[in-house]
């Protein structure tokens, strides 16, 4: 992969993935309404329990980790515990607001050791007291870390943040079922009306229905104009919602395999998991959304109050190292950032690692996102559409 500084501000599920529990729709109403920014900057503040810090001291026994669903190899889970001695036990969300919402009702007392927001998000959660600087005299496997997914604009020290994987978006379609090649999202958008419909799901994510729309029409993903919202939510609504069959954020672990939808616009990553997970590997077709798409990078954090700070530490040196690095890369399918981790992964012969490293010129197609004032509109059109399609 071509080595050069991203500055990457997306989100990978800045709103995704929203079920009908009630704590995760109030969360996002007070968002929509007021914007996420707004809403934490009213709702939290320094918190005033007190927690140990790491210094260097023996590890606690325990490691409580509140991360994405499935989102780290179980032999690096077991491989740490068996090196180091902490009994790991993992918590999951499905959103950055649920994982903000939690730490902000706890203050303090979460009793996680561990979160992974995107990054997006970092200047939020440092400014609010959420996540603690980390003490990275403790953490010498940074210096495996490529400097082009070192100091990211969200936190140009890596004083609070350090990169665990990055990402972008793309679709699979089903070629026994879709006959003509699909290269772009306009074309994406056609075959959802035509062949595919009735048959195709889109991520859970406002930013990625949206984006889908302006990325299909030249339009930036992160506009703020009202008459290119408008235009987004009268088609998306209008038009493609009565052909959407799903709103699904993981399909490469579930319609991938059961066949229920033969076009998915998805993450690389879990792309590249349905199709090695998959019967038929060869009837799916994984394309990167063109002619542009999104980046995104998830973070390892520790917030503000955890209770196990020296194995917290551990850990994230743990999963620096180049072979854990690679164990993890080729279980979640998504480039973790260390040096080197490319060459690593063809030599050991990983499988479709095209969905996994990408070109400069793939690279240059890729656009960071924001939270910006249209947050709150984009969540409008998203339920509009869900609502239209009858989900």
């Amino acid at each position: 992969m071509a080595r050069r500084p991203i500055r990457i501000l997306a989100s990978r599920a800045g709103s995704q993935a929203i079920t009908s529990e009630l704590t995760r729709r109030g969360f996002l109403a007070v968002a929509a309404g007021s914007g996420a920014t707004a809403f934490l900057a009213a709702c939290s503040g320094p918190s005033t329990s007190e927690a140990p810090e790491a210094t260097g001291g023996a590890l606690e026994d325990a490691l409580a980790i509140y991360t994405w669903g499935d989102y780290d190899a179980p032999e690096t889970l077991t491989g740490f515990t068996d090196a180091e001695g902490p009994q790991i036990t993992l918590d999951s969300y499905s959103s950055n607001e649920e994982m903000i919402a939690r730490l902000v009702a706890a203050n303090g007392t979460s009793g996680f050791d561990i979160i992974v927001p995107t990054g997006v998000f970092i200047p939020q959660l440092i400014e609010q007291g959420l996540i603690q600087e980390l003490n990275l005299d403790l953490i010498p496997n940074l210096a495996n870390l490529d400097p082009a997914f070192a100091a990211q604009d969200w936190d140009p020290e890596n004083a609070y943040s350090i990169c665990k994987d990055w990402g972008t978006t793309g679709f699979v379609f089903d070629s026994t079922a879709i006959s003509r090649d699909l290269v772009t999202w306009e074309d994406f958008l056609d075959a959802a009306q035509n062949e595919a419909s009735g048959r195709t799901s889109l991520l859970d994510a406002p930013e990625n229905i949206t984006g889908l729309y302006f990325w299909a029409n030249g339009i930036p993903w992160t506009t703020t104009d009202e008459a290119d919202l408008a235009a987004a939510e009268d088609f998306l609504v209008n038009t493609l919602a009565q052909h959407i069959s799903a709103f699904d954020s993981y399909p490469g672990s579930g319609a991938m395999q059961q066949g229920t939808q033969v076009l998915m616009q998805c993450w690389n990553g879990d792309a590249r998991l349905g199709i090695l997970e998959s019967e038929d590997p060869d009837r799916w077709q994984w394309r990167l959304g063109a002619p542009d798409t999104e980046l995104w990078m998830d973070n390892w954090c520790i917030p503000v109050g955890a209770p196990h700070p020296e194995a917290a530490h551990a850990f994230i040196d743990y999963v620096l190292d180049p072979v854990v690095s690679l164990q993890e890369l080729d279980y979640i399918g998504y480039h973790t950032g260390v040096a080197g981790i490319e060459d690593a992964a063809n030599a050991e012969g990983l499988e479709r690692t095209d969905i996994v490293f990408f070109t400069e010129e793939q690279l240059a197609t890729m656009h960071n996102g924001e939270v910006n004032d249209a947050q709150p509109r984009g969540v409008e059109i998203w339920n509009a559409m869900k609502a239209a399609a009858g989900q």
